[in-house]
Protein backbone atom coordinates (compact mmCIF):
# COMPACT_ATOMS: atom_id res chain seq x y z
CA UNK A 1 0.00 0.00 0.00
CA UNK A 2 1.26 3.45 -1.14
CA UNK A 3 1.73 6.02 2.07
CA UNK A 4 0.36 9.48 1.72
CA UNK A 5 3.08 12.10 0.11
CA UNK A 6 4.82 13.46 3.07
CA UNK A 7 3.80 16.67 4.37
CA UNK A 8 6.40 19.13 2.41
CA UNK A 9 6.77 21.33 5.44
CA UNK A 10 8.75 18.20 7.03
CA UNK A 11 10.38 16.83 3.87
CA UNK A 12 13.32 19.41 4.46
CA UNK A 13 14.98 21.69 7.66
CA UNK A 14 13.59 24.71 8.10
CA UNK A 15 15.75 26.76 5.06
CA UNK A 16 14.18 30.62 6.05
CA UNK A 17 17.49 32.67 5.53
CA UNK A 18 19.77 29.82 3.75
CA UNK A 19 20.91 29.01 0.40
CA UNK A 20 20.56 25.60 -0.90
CA UNK A 21 22.05 24.14 -4.23
CA UNK A 22 20.02 21.61 -6.11
CA UNK A 23 21.07 18.55 -8.00
CA UNK A 24 19.07 18.93 -10.88
CA UNK A 25 18.55 16.82 -13.94
CA UNK A 26 15.60 17.58 -15.30
CA UNK A 27 13.83 14.33 -14.20
CA UNK A 28 11.00 13.46 -12.09
CA UNK A 29 12.71 13.00 -8.99
CA UNK A 30 15.27 16.30 -9.14
CA UNK A 31 11.70 18.61 -9.97
CA UNK A 32 10.72 17.48 -6.58
CA UNK A 33 13.48 17.75 -4.22
CA UNK A 34 13.61 21.90 -6.04
CA UNK A 35 9.95 21.97 -4.49
CA UNK A 36 10.76 20.57 -1.65
CA UNK A 37 13.61 22.94 -0.72
CA UNK A 38 11.80 26.03 -1.86
CA UNK A 39 8.91 24.68 0.01
CA UNK A 40 11.14 24.79 3.18
CA UNK A 41 12.37 28.27 2.23
CA UNK A 42 15.71 27.68 1.25
CA UNK A 43 16.95 29.92 -1.74
CA UNK A 44 17.31 27.46 -3.53
CA UNK A 45 19.93 27.05 -6.77
CA UNK A 46 20.28 24.56 -9.27
CA UNK A 47 22.66 23.27 -11.16
CA UNK A 48 23.00 20.70 -13.74
CA UNK A 49 25.92 18.69 -15.67
CA UNK A 50 26.60 18.09 -19.31
CA UNK A 51 28.45 14.78 -19.29
CA UNK A 52 28.19 13.57 -22.69
CA UNK A 53 24.81 11.84 -22.00
CA UNK A 54 23.20 10.74 -25.35
CA UNK A 55 20.25 13.11 -25.05
CA UNK A 56 20.57 17.00 -24.56
CA UNK A 57 16.79 16.69 -23.66
CA UNK A 58 17.18 16.53 -19.79
CA UNK A 59 19.33 19.86 -20.05
CA UNK A 60 16.85 21.42 -21.35
CA UNK A 61 14.15 20.21 -19.46
CA UNK A 62 16.32 21.57 -16.06
CA UNK A 63 16.49 24.73 -17.57
CA UNK A 64 12.62 24.78 -17.94
CA UNK A 65 11.84 23.37 -14.31
CA UNK A 66 14.59 25.79 -12.60
CA UNK A 67 12.33 28.63 -14.79
CA UNK A 68 9.26 27.31 -13.75
CA UNK A 69 9.71 27.04 -10.00
CA UNK A 70 11.50 29.98 -9.18
CA UNK A 71 14.91 29.60 -8.08
CA UNK A 72 17.24 31.91 -7.33
CA UNK A 73 20.28 30.83 -10.60
CA UNK A 74 20.35 28.03 -13.09
CA UNK A 75 23.53 26.81 -14.14
CA UNK A 76 25.29 24.15 -16.23
CA UNK A 77 28.66 22.19 -15.91
CA UNK A 78 30.45 21.25 -18.27
CA UNK A 79 32.69 17.72 -17.92
CA UNK A 80 34.84 16.21 -19.99
CA UNK A 81 32.48 12.96 -21.34
CA UNK A 82 35.75 10.85 -21.92
CA UNK A 83 36.02 10.05 -18.06
CA UNK A 84 32.39 8.65 -18.09
CA UNK A 85 32.62 6.38 -20.77
CA UNK A 86 31.00 2.65 -20.38
CA UNK A 87 27.69 3.62 -19.66
CA UNK A 88 24.29 3.03 -21.84
CA UNK A 89 23.93 6.44 -21.01
CA UNK A 90 26.88 7.86 -22.92
CA UNK A 91 28.38 5.03 -24.98
CA UNK A 92 26.48 5.15 -28.38
CA UNK A 93 27.99 1.42 -28.78
CA UNK A 94 25.83 -0.06 -25.49
CA UNK A 95 22.19 -0.34 -25.60
CA UNK A 96 19.86 0.62 -22.70
CA UNK A 97 18.52 -2.26 -21.54
CA UNK A 98 14.62 -2.65 -21.69
CA UNK A 99 13.97 -5.26 -19.25
CA UNK A 100 14.61 -5.68 -15.50
CA UNK A 101 18.83 -7.36 -15.04
CA UNK A 102 20.84 -8.53 -12.51
CA UNK A 103 23.33 -6.69 -10.73
CA UNK A 104 24.48 -2.85 -11.45
CA UNK A 105 22.83 -2.19 -15.01
CA UNK A 106 24.67 -0.88 -17.28
CA UNK A 107 22.70 2.53 -16.97
CA UNK A 108 25.77 3.49 -14.31
CA UNK A 109 27.39 5.82 -14.80
CA UNK A 110 30.90 5.61 -13.35
CA UNK A 111 31.61 7.92 -10.24
CA UNK A 112 28.83 10.07 -11.21
CA UNK A 113 27.34 11.31 -7.85
CA UNK A 114 30.70 11.52 -6.54
CA UNK A 115 31.69 14.00 -9.34
CA UNK A 116 28.38 15.97 -9.29
CA UNK A 117 27.97 16.70 -5.28
CA UNK A 118 31.98 17.62 -5.91
CA UNK A 119 31.24 19.96 -8.17
CA UNK A 120 28.26 21.04 -6.36
CA UNK A 121 30.21 21.34 -2.83
CA UNK A 122 32.54 23.97 -4.82
CA UNK A 123 29.57 25.68 -5.94
CA UNK A 124 28.25 25.78 -2.47
CA UNK A 125 31.49 27.36 -0.60
CA UNK A 126 31.61 30.16 -3.53
CA UNK A 127 27.49 30.68 -2.33
CA UNK A 128 28.22 30.71 1.23
CA UNK A 129 25.86 27.48 1.01
CA UNK A 130 26.02 24.69 3.36
CA UNK A 131 23.38 23.15 2.39
CA UNK A 132 22.99 20.53 -0.71
CA UNK A 133 19.92 18.76 -1.86
CA UNK A 134 19.92 16.13 -4.39
CA UNK A 135 17.02 13.72 -5.56
CA UNK A 136 19.06 10.21 -4.79
CA UNK A 137 16.39 7.65 -3.95
CA UNK A 138 17.19 3.91 -2.50
CA UNK A 139 13.55 2.43 -3.06
CA UNK A 140 12.82 2.56 -7.25
CA UNK A 141 17.14 3.18 -8.37
CA UNK A 142 17.97 0.28 -10.01
CA UNK A 143 20.91 -0.50 -7.54
CA UNK A 144 23.01 2.31 -8.30
CA UNK A 145 25.85 2.28 -5.42
CA UNK A 146 25.55 6.00 -5.70
CA UNK A 147 22.33 6.45 -4.19
CA UNK A 148 22.82 4.74 -0.99
CA UNK A 149 22.23 6.12 2.03
CA UNK A 150 25.55 5.01 3.14
CA UNK A 151 26.86 7.00 0.25
CA UNK A 152 25.65 10.39 0.89
CA UNK A 153 26.85 9.96 4.59
CA UNK A 154 30.38 9.13 3.57
CA UNK A 155 30.69 12.11 0.88
CA UNK A 156 28.92 14.50 3.40
CA UNK A 157 31.12 13.60 6.35
CA UNK A 158 34.24 13.86 3.63
CA UNK A 159 32.82 17.07 2.88
CA UNK A 160 33.25 18.50 6.59
CA UNK A 161 36.98 17.79 6.20
CA UNK A 162 37.59 19.24 2.95
CA UNK A 163 36.11 22.42 2.93
CA UNK A 164 37.24 25.78 4.14
CA UNK A 165 33.21 26.40 5.07
CA UNK A 166 33.27 23.71 7.25
CA UNK A 167 36.71 23.83 8.96
CA UNK A 168 36.86 27.00 9.62
CA UNK A 169 33.23 28.48 9.25
CA UNK A 170 31.49 26.41 12.19
CA UNK A 171 28.99 25.17 10.86
CA UNK A 172 28.73 21.50 8.87
CA UNK A 173 27.61 21.46 5.29
CA UNK A 174 24.79 19.44 5.11
CA UNK A 175 23.55 17.19 1.94
CA UNK A 176 20.02 16.37 2.16
CA UNK A 177 18.12 13.66 0.14
CA UNK A 178 14.73 14.08 0.99
CA UNK A 179 13.46 11.01 -1.41
CA UNK A 180 15.70 8.61 -0.62
CA UNK A 181 13.37 5.97 1.63
CA UNK A 182 10.07 7.08 -0.52
CA UNK A 183 9.26 4.91 -3.22
CA UNK A 184 7.84 6.71 -6.71
CA UNK A 185 4.28 7.25 -6.15
CA UNK A 186 4.88 8.87 -2.94
CA UNK A 187 7.15 11.24 -5.16
CA UNK A 188 4.62 11.98 -7.69
CA UNK A 189 2.04 12.76 -5.11
CA UNK A 190 4.35 14.77 -2.87
CA UNK A 191 5.53 17.12 -5.66
CA UNK A 192 2.22 17.07 -6.94
CA UNK A 193 1.18 18.53 -3.75
CA UNK A 194 3.80 21.29 -3.94
CA UNK A 195 2.37 21.96 -7.85
CA UNK A 196 5.41 20.43 -9.82
CA UNK A 197 4.78 20.14 -13.37
CA UNK A 198 5.93 16.83 -14.22
CA UNK A 199 5.13 17.79 -17.68
CA UNK A 200 8.27 20.21 -18.02
CA UNK A 201 10.24 16.63 -17.00
CA UNK A 202 12.22 14.45 -18.90
CA UNK A 203 13.38 10.92 -17.43
CA UNK A 204 13.88 8.75 -19.76
CA UNK A 205 17.33 7.10 -20.20
CA UNK A 206 16.06 6.97 -24.47
CA UNK A 207 14.39 10.05 -24.87
CA UNK A 208 14.43 11.58 -28.44
CA UNK A 209 15.29 15.47 -29.20
CA UNK A 210 12.01 16.52 -28.65
CA UNK A 211 11.95 14.80 -24.93
CA UNK A 212 9.61 12.50 -25.62
CA UNK A 213 10.43 9.10 -23.84
CA UNK A 214 10.65 5.34 -25.02
CA UNK A 215 8.22 4.08 -22.76
CA UNK A 216 10.26 0.97 -22.26
CA UNK A 217 13.70 1.43 -19.98
CA UNK A 218 13.92 1.18 -16.46
CA UNK A 219 13.13 4.96 -15.54
CA UNK A 220 9.98 5.35 -17.94
CA UNK A 221 8.46 1.84 -15.86
CA UNK A 222 9.26 3.31 -12.63
CA UNK A 223 7.81 6.68 -13.42
CA UNK A 224 4.76 5.17 -14.97
CA UNK A 225 4.41 3.19 -12.32
CA UNK A 226 4.51 6.24 -9.72
CA UNK A 227 1.88 7.88 -11.40
CA UNK A 228 -0.13 4.54 -11.92
CA UNK A 229 -0.08 3.89 -8.48
CA UNK A 230 -0.50 7.70 -7.46
CA UNK A 231 -3.72 7.42 -9.20
CA UNK A 232 -2.42 10.70 -11.06
CA UNK A 233 -2.79 11.58 -14.50
CA UNK A 234 0.81 10.68 -16.43
CA UNK A 235 2.17 13.68 -18.40
CA UNK A 236 4.99 12.40 -20.12
CA UNK A 237 5.24 12.43 -23.74
CA UNK A 238 6.28 9.09 -25.43
CA UNK A 239 7.33 8.48 -28.81
CA UNK A 240 5.43 6.68 -31.50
Amino acid sequence: MTRPPIDPATALPDGAGRIAVVLLSGGLDSATTLAMALAAGYEAHTVAFDYGQKHRSELLAAQRVSEALGAGSHRIVHLDAAAFSGSALTDADIAVPETPSEGIPVTYVPARNTIFLAHALGMAEILGSTDLVLGVNAVDYSGYPDCRPAFIEAFEAMANLATRSAVEGGERLRIHAPLMHLGKAEIVASGALLGVDYGLTVSCYQADADGRACGRCDSCRFRREGFQAAGIADPTRYQP
